[in-house]
């Protein structure tokens, strides 16, 4: 189905603002409220008193920017996967890519008293991101290598699944092997928590993140065809096997980058392209993609706003948010099912 142009540029314009406002109303939110005046004074270069730019710049800004490519990184990674795998019900740690850097940031804890690191808080940080980008990788590399070989990609999505379950028996494994203070940071990393990010990380992050989305861009074209089908794609000219390995590339950058950071956070990449579906009626990736981007952005920037404790100093993890919000959007789907259009 044909959508109206006015439609969708509406849609854009609406998501654009509502991202906006939600990105300044973050800024101005924490344990002291900053009115949205002073915030906006200080993202344009007005003038503002030094403590409060440095609380805003140094501290909330990180923290919204870190939410806002969470929440774009995995909407769009989620989206793909489903349209792969024809698979509503798809997420972007589909194929194994929390457990490996579950497993990678699992072994690094659990191995850092040994080598000695604990005395040392930021190599310590490094490591766990380090080794959740590691892990994540060599999973992934480890699917693309076998997808390449299997023609089936339900053979692909068994070998991701299959690989998370061992992944995560070893992480259950090393959790009973560890100490309550190493236990302590794991969970910490596993709950998706944003506090720790810092702007030297941010600068590492966004410039992955955006690559990952380059190759998501270009993949459009082999998302809509995989609509159709493998076979008809096939017909059409369409190397299934390189769209597929591209696929996978964006989706390792995408969702192992920002899993390495800040943790798996769930949820996000299942139930943002359903809305998008919802808001369009229409699975055509050309309009499809940047509405999942702009409104998986604002999704999580909504979610890192109720995160905020009000008159405290600590921030709750987004898991702890991000199911309350997905939950009844992923019941509705199943009940409503029939009135979206998946893969079509």
């Amino acid at each position: 189905m044909k959508q109206p142009h006015a439609h969708i540029t509406f849609l854009f314009v609406t998501l654009g603002i509502v991202a906006i406002l939600l990105l300044l109303t973050d800024m101005a939110t924490g344990d002291t409220f900053i009115p949205i005046s002073k915030v906006w004074a200080v993202l344009t270069g007005g003038e503002c008193d030094e403590m409060t730019r440095n609380i805003l710049l140094s501290i909330r800004f990180v923290r919204v920017v870190v939410a806002g490519l969470i929440g774009i990184a995995l909407s769009v990674s989620g989206l793909q996967m489903q349209t792969v795998f024809q698979n509503p019900l798809a997420d972007p740690y589909l194929l194994g890519v929390s457990s490996g850097a579950g497993l990678g940031v699992a072994l690094f804890i659990l191995g850092a008293p040994l080598l000695g690191w604990t005395a040392f808080p930021l190599l310590q940080s490094i490591g766990i991101i380090g080794s959740g980008w590691i892990g994540t990788a060599v999973i992934l590399l480890g699917v693309a290598v076998i997808s390449r070989k299997v023609k089936n990609i339900l053979g692909v999505l068994i070998m991701g699944v299959m690989t998370g379950y061992v992944a995560g028996a070893i992480i259950q494994i090393l959790q009973y092997m560890s100490s309550a203070e190493q236990l302590k940071v794991f969970t910490l990393w596993s709950m998706g928590s944003l506090g720790h990010i810092t702007m030297t990380q941010l600068a590492i992050m966004a410039p992955i993140v955006c690559i990952g989305l380059v190759v998501s861009i270009a993949c459009i074209k082999p998302l809509n065809l995989l609509l159709l089908g493998e076979n008809y794609a096939r017909t059409m000219g369409m190397n299934i096997k390189r769209s597929r390995t591209l696929i996978f590339i964006s989706t390792a950058l995408l969702t192992g980058t920002v899993t390495a950071f800040c943790g798996p956070v769930g949820f996000i990449g299942l139930a943002v392209p359903h809305i998008a579906r919802l808001m369009l009626g229409t699975s055509n990736h050309n309009s499809l993609m940047p509405v999942t981007l702009l409104l998986g952005g604002a999704v999580a920037l909504l979610c890192n706003l109720i995160s905020v404790l009000p008159g405290e100093t600590g921030i709750l993890p987004l898991n702890a948010i991000t199911p309350v919000l997905g939950a009844p959007v992923i019941i509705y789907i199943l009940v409503k099912q029939r009135k979206i259009q998946y893969f079509n």
